[in-house]
């Protein structure tokens, strides 16, 4: 007996020797791994990358930028249900252990014991509490070291926040693949919905995924991804977070996963995205672009948006089929799987084009198969499409061609078509054509942009030219001209000598600037000249006015901040950009008033705070709690009056005589006040229209991208015009004729139009615009007939007022 109470007692002190001296060794040991520790207090204040998200003018979503696709949601906002999930996927006693699961450990262990030795990963044990740790302030070494600095870290943190804490934190970091981080970006990806919208099925789905994204992936790894959505489902019944019958009747539904596109969200508006992300790089730089979080609310018109894309497709394909078909994209095999091969050739997934390949075809038509669809998981449809392209569908192909349709398109042919409407199966032929434009649509009142179409398509061609394009503006550049003379002495009514003008200069040959028809037309009033765009008279009336404040004029309307002070530069030979002629034309549009082109309305910083604001109006009023009787708010402008409104109106009229009477008749048919004016660039090598209504201006050219000829006779009028016609005819459907304000002070008088004389009794008249003080001329007098030496105006050099007159000629 007393041996044996000797041995308990060795024992015990033995035991109590170990306990101590493991203790100390284990106290130690997080002494040691404690000073290693990470500063968790750095989670209180974190704030992960969150994507930028960029929504047009009325709130849908027009493009998302990131490095990690993510939206950050405060744990109030994550729905129960998908709490729920991940705690039953992942760790089902958060809510009562410390930050570390003694059982869940055991286990673990005792499957490591079971797998020792066979190479595989070592079963997780860890608890959510302790993948923040990891995820947020650790790596992902597999180590001891690691594991124990993680569990250290897990009962930190357990201390040091709230249970929904850890749980937001967890929810808004983690990876669940296709790009996506956290919950909330996810839903959107996976299922295009909001968490609170998630059913049980596709909570589960989510929950399912921090395992192993790839390998529960919902196209590739389809059979997986369900068995593990299953075992969440079950995880959450046996949980008591579902019923049974829930689970089983979330467990029979299909996984319906639509993967969400990233770049534009909205059809055609790629070149106007693209050029918002440019504006915000250069604003706020890459970090806040692409993590800032940034909630950017833009000017876009998706209805509009829609408009100007097809008007200008319309236009460039109008004028490209007009020289005739150049033959196919390229030649397939047409035997076997057709489909496959034509999948293999690159299309544009921004035109409402696609392509097909011609599998037979005769003198009335060719049979075509269309290239295939892919399902959600990217995968080729096996399904075979066939449609028609009847003779009617391809007659401005078949000019030349004595064969019929089959004179154009054999079989193997790869094409472009286009469905025709009210017509099923039967297609139109159509080919990427070579020409190249730009349409920029703007209210004149704010410079919102509503609309930007930068080219045929953006998969072909990033380059914007609505913006980054430097082209000669040609004729559509006089009104500046026009408007620096009525600004100083001259009025609608004014008469000019359209005549030779010659002007000489030094070790050059003379410049003879001339009419489009090559004639001239004598005495004309100023009404006159723009309106049928003489260019003669234009530089007469540069000459007069000095060339330096043209190009002051110029500047003032954002037109070109360093034109030459040549006479030239007064037809348009100086360079500039669509959104800068839309910008300069909207002053005329709205009295006067200096406008700035903008793609962005507002900007806020990841907590809603305003960062960014166009409108920068004091609006006095505005922030009242309530009403109490007091006067409406109103809104203080401070915006520079560029040019004088009578001036602006005057202009104004004159452009709509341009509709009415001129070179832009192709608007006529719309039958609301338009103004506008038609250009056309040396050679033809620029076509342009620029044109308004009180509440809309709309810019457009076409050329090619190397400017060359397009061809005599591809005007301003006759390929820029009817793009704007186009887009001006849906945009403008349901909105009222509204005729243009005519500013106090100006007096409407009745004239002769070709004499710019006050009308008599009987004659042909129409209602010009004065302002005080000026009349219709009582005798007719003709500005640039004579100087003072009775020359000429332009053969004696010393009476040129333009400077270094060098100019390139012919501009019209």
């Amino acid at each position: 007996m007393r041996l044996l109470l000797r041995f308990l007692g060795f024992m015990f002190a033995l035991g109590t020797i170990l306990f101590v001296v493991g203790g100390a060794a284990a106290g130690y040991f997080a002494w040691k791994f404690s000073q290693e520790l990470p500063d968790y207090s750095q989670l209180q204040n974190y704030e992960p990358p969150v994507m930028t998200r960029v929504h047009a003018a009325d709130g849908s979503l027009l493009a998302e930028y990131a490095r990690e696709r993510r939206l950050y949601l405060p744990i109030q906002n994550i729905p129960d249900l998908v709490k729920e999930a991940f705690i039953s996927a992942e760790d089902k006693n958060f809510y009562t252990h410390g930050g570390i699961d003694i059982t869940g450990i055991g286990r673990a262990a005792y499957a490591f014991l079971q797998n020792y030795g066979s190479g595989r990963r070592p079963q997780g044990a860890s608890t959510i509490t302790q993948q923040v740790a990891k995820n947020f302030l650790l790596t992902n070494e597999v180590s001891i070291d690691r594991k124990v600095k993680e569990a250290l870290l897990a009962l930190r943190m357990e201390r040091a926040y709230s249970k929904d804490k850890i749980l937001e934190l967890y929810l808004n970091e983690i990876y669940l693949g296709i790009g996506s981080y956290g919950v909330a970006a996810a839903s959107l990806l996976y299922f295009d919905k909001s968490v609170s919208e998630l059913t049980i099925a596709e909570a589960a789905y989510l929950a399912a995924l921090p395992k192993g994204p790839n390998n529960y992936h919902p196209f590739r790894r389809h059979d997986a991804a369900v068995e593990r959505r299953n075992w969440v489902i079950d995880r959450m019944a046996e949980n008591g977070y579902i019923t049974q019958q829930q689970a089983d009747e979330a467990k029979r539904t299909d996984l319906a996963v639509t993967v969400r596109p990233t770049g534009a969200h909205i059809f055609s508006a790629e070149y106007f995205a693209e050029e918002v992300r440019r504006e915000i790089f250069e604003r706020y730089g890459e970090d806040k672009l692409y993590g800032g979080g940034l909630s950017v609310r833009t000017t876009l018109n998706p209805k509009l948006q829609a408009y100007a894309k097809q008007a200008l497709l319309d236009g460039l394909t109008r004028y490209d089929e007009r020289r005739g078909f150049r033959g196919p994209v390229t030649r397939i095999e047409t035997s076997g799987n057709w489909g496959a091969r034509l999948a293999d050739v690159r299309t544009f997934t921004d035109i409402p084009w696609r392509l097909a390949v011609v599998l037979d075809s005769d003198a009335k038509g060719a049979r075509i198969g269309l290239q295939p669809q892919r399902d959600r998981s990217g995968a080729l449809s096996t399904q075979q499409e066939i449609g028609t392209i009847t003779a009617d569908g391809a007659k401005w192909a078949m000019r030349n061609a004595k064969a019929g349709v089959a004179g154009v398109l054999k079989p193997g042919d790869v094409v472009y078509v286009e469905p025709m409407p009210d017509k099923p199966d039967q297609w139109r032929l159509r080919q990427q054509p070579q020409i190249e434009g730009a349409l920029v649509a703007m209210d004149p009142s704010t410079g919102r942009v509503l609309a930007m179409a930068g080219g045929f398509s953006f998969d072909e061609s990033q380059f914007n030219r609505a913006t980054q394009a430097e082209r000669q503006p040609g004729s559509s550049f006089k009104p500046y001209v026009y408007a620096a003379a009525i600004d100083n002495g001259y009025t609608p009514s004014s008469v000019v000598l359209d005549a030779p003008f010659e002007l000489a200069q030094q070790g050059q040959a003379t410049w003879r600037p001339e009419n489009y028809s090559g004639k001239f037309y004598g005495p004309q009033t100023l009404r006159f000249g723009i309106e049928q765009s003489r260019n003669v008279m234009t530089v007469r009336l540069a000459n007069d006015l000095g060339m330096p404040l043209i190009v002051e004029y110029a500047k003032r309307f954002g037109v070109s901040d360093n034109l030459l002070p040549v006479l030239s530069m007064s037809l348009g030979a100086g360079e500039t950009t669509v959104l800068r002629m839309a910008g300069g034309y909207s002053m005329f549009a709205n009295g006067g008033k200096r406008i700035k082109p903008t793609l962005i309305d507002r900007i806020q910083d990841r907590y809603g705070k305003t960062i960014y604001r166009h409108d920068e109006r004091e609006c006095r009023g505005c922030d009242a709690a309530a009403w109490s009787g007091q006067n409406e708010p109103v809104l203080i402008d401070r915006r520079e009056q560029v040019l004088d409104p009578m001036t602006a109106y005057q202009i104004t009229s004159m452009l709509e005589g341009v509709v009415q009477r001129g070179t832009g008749t192709a608007l006529k048919a719309l039958g609301k006040p338009i103004a506008g004016k038609t250009g056309t660039t040396n050679e033809e090598k620029d076509a342009w229209f620029v044109g308004y209504t009180p509440e809309l201006v709309v810019a457009v050219y076409l050329g090619f991208d190397t400017p060359k000829p397009m061809g005599r006779g591809s005007t301003g009028g006759l390929l820029a015009a009817p793009v704007v016609r186009d887009f001006m005819k849906l945009a403008l459907a349901d909105r009222p004729a509204v005729p243009f304000r005519v500013p106090p002070g100006i007096k409407l008088i009745r004239i002769n139009p070709k004499s710019g004389l006050r009308a008599g009794p009987g004659e042909a008249s129409i209602l010009e615009a004065f302002k005080p003080g000026t009349a219709p001329p009582d005798s007719y007098s003709i500005i640039g007939a004579t100087d003072a030496a009775g020359n000429p105006i332009g053969i004696n050099p010393d009476a040129d007022r333009a400077v270094g007159a060098t100019g390139t000629g012919g501009l019209y």
